[in-house]
């Protein structure tokens, strides 16, 4: 059920009651928990955090947890699925759902005793009616069955789906298809958590900068269209300047300790504000897959445009804070102006920035980059829980050692996408199979480690079919989706395998890939697991893994897909050919 008033129905039953908050380990849900553990703090509420980065984890923290708690909050996890079905919970047991995944489950929308949904009732949802594809279980048995339905083992939200007649079935599937075929991202749920704040009057700075940081970690990884994103930052930039407006009287406006948060036009180049100039626009996709970078002609056009602006190498190869304050004042405009000239007419893009006193200032991208570095970190051997905990401290301005320690790792992870990039480009990995281009990464590979995890493995497939459509001659091949494969787990031989649609400019496009992948696995009978709360998104892709997840009448032809699957290495081979089979 639609929570319609998220004070009265949330947070007033929540405020009194013992809380399990279950968080997704993503980027967006650390800034809802953030927020909410901030309001939890402020009103003296009980809660436990519990981390869960898959299906597995959720069921088995539920597991954990269903005794000693009868209230629990999940957060980016859980709206796509009949959560009662997968729990199977007590009939006391009441879920409140923040998540950005959708379409929302039609057993979760219409379930209005135990799971309620804090999610925005402006996003375009299209929820089927509940006569289309419902009917309560009394009407079936009559009313004898209504008179015994307290001793019935059902929950009294329960509602059975419509299995009367064959022409009745096809009717409920054809409109279920239409409405789950396409799966993308609503509204950052820290943004809905933060307007819960804002309701109670108790909102802060600290906690509309998580809420631009969950706003922003949907557009660096794709997972919302450009619009939605210039929508929701139109709204926050409201916030921004009622919270600048109340502070500009105040003492300590300008206090060492002071935060700031300003609306910014700044350049797509990342972390170039913690980096040199020069490695920032080596290692950002946009432009680096503009100059064709992993080429001679690359280097010596990206010379050219450093010479069109003026800048010296001295002084573009020094860290950015190292350079001079005459060359710092007008960067901005003397790059977007030579960008033009080359073809990036997109250069810059609407952001916000933030001050800690006067020496720390980080952009909204700087601080997911660093966050995805933490959560994916694998330099040490620290458990996903750690490196939970880690990325939700570095959200802490207290805590800035941790977050200059997450830029850290975000420029390595740069940096080895861009390598591994450059290498496939040169190599030609890039193989056209008919239907998709297809790439695998050896386990010989330098930082294949690293692209075991999803967002790193999702930013590198991004960032290698852009830099494959600018190389190649062959104008079919541009019009191709990709998959990429690396290896998972060595020991256990699995691979991560992922696939993107075409490169495109239009947002319509649709993709085929999660049917597709069922189906190859089904008829292969590959290995599988599917054990990502992220069945899709807009960040164009899916992977594979082992074993894999079913629900009835749910199909998979998706547009901008993120499926996390495993897949054993050994059914690596059958299961491409079968793909190609289905695909062509």
């Amino acid at each position: 059920m639609f929570i319609t008033d998220i004070r009265k129905e949330f947070y007033d039953v929540v405020v009194n009651q013992r809380v399990a908050l279950l968080v997704s380990s993503e980027i967006d849900a650390l800034c809802a928990c953030k927020i909410l553990q901030a309001l939890f703090h402020c009103d003296q509420v009980q809660y436990t955090l519990v981390p869960v980065t898959g299906w597995q984890d959720l069921g088995t923290a539920f597991l954990e947890h269903k005794e000693q708690f009868r209230c629990f909050v999940l957060i980016n996890c859980g709206a796509n699925v009949d959560l009662l079905e997968t729990l199977q919970p007590e009939e006391d047991s009441i879920f409140f759902i923040c998540d950005t995944h959708r379409p929302v489950d039609v057993v979760n929308v219409y379930n209005d005793t135990q799971v309620k949904l804090m999610i925005k009732q402006d996003d375009d949802l299209g929820v089927p009616s509940y006569d289309d594809i419902f009917r309560d279980e009394e009407e079936e048995g009559g009313n004898d069955s209504g008179n015994e339905s307290d001793g019935g083992s059902e929950p009294s939200g329960k509602r059975s789906l419509i299995t009367l007649t064959f022409e009745t079935f096809h009717f409920r599937r054809e409109i279920l298809f239409d409405y789950e075929q396409y799966e993308y991202h609503g509204t950052s749920a820290a943004m809905v958590i933060f307007e819960l704040a804002w309701v109670l009057t108790k909102d802060t700075k600290d906690m509309l900068w998580w809420a631009i940081i969950g706003l922003t970690d949907q557009l660096v990884h794709d997972k919302i269209t450009h619009m939605k994103y210039v929508t929701d930052i139109a709204t926050l930039q409201r916030h921004v300047s009622r919270h600048n407006h109340r502070n500009e009287d105040e003492d300590n406006s300008l206090s060492i300790d002071c935060m700031r948060i300003s609306f910014e036009y700044d350049l797509r180049l990342a972390l170039y504000q913690h980096w040199s100039l020069f490695e920032s626009i080596c290692n950002s996709s946009y432009t680096s897959c503009n100059f064709k970078l992993w080429s001679m002609h690359g280097q010596k056009k990206l010379q050219e445009f450093l010479a069109d602006m003026g800048l010296p190498l001295k002084q573009v190869k020094q860290k950015f804070n190292s350079m001079d304050m005459s060359v710092k004042e007008n960067l901005r405009e003397v790059i977007e102006e030579s960008s033009n000239k080359y073809g990036m007419k997109d250069i810059r893009i609407q952001t916000f920035g933030v001050h800690f006193g006067f020496k720390n200032h980080f952009l909204a991208s700087d601080v997911v980059h660093a966050t995805a570095a933490l959560l994916e970190s694998t330099e040490k051997d620290d458990s996903p829980g750690d490196n939970f905990i880690k990325a939700l401290d570095c959200l802490s301005r207290s805590n800035l050692e941790r977050l200059h320690g997450g830029i850290d790792l975000a420029k390595k992870k740069l940096m080895a996408i861009q390598q591994t990039v450059a290498s496939c480009i040169c190599t030609n990995l890039i193989l056209s199979q008919g239907p998709f281009l297809y790439c695998y990464l050896l386990e010989g590979t330098p930082d294949v480690k690293l692209f075991s995890k999803p967002m790193a493995l999702t930013l590198l497939c991004k960032y290698l079919l852009k830099a494959f459509v600018r190389s190649t001659r062959n104008k079919r091949c541009k019009l191709l989706p990709l998959i990429i494969a690396a290896p998972m787990d060595v020991e256990k031989r699995t691979v991560i395998v992922l696939g993107i649609p075409p490169e495109s400019e239009t947002s319509d496009k649709k993709n085929f890939f999660g049917r597709a992948f069922e189906k190859a696995a089904e008829s292969t009978s590959s290995r599988t697991l599917h054990d990502h709360f992220d069945t899709s998104s807009k960040s164009n892709v899916i992977v594979i893994v082992y074993i894999f997840h079913k629900r009835a009448d749910m199909t998979h032809y998706r547009w901008a897909l993120f499926s996390i699957i495993e897949l054993k290495m050994e059914d690596r081979t059958k299961f491409l050919d079968a793909l190609i089979t289905l695909l062509s």
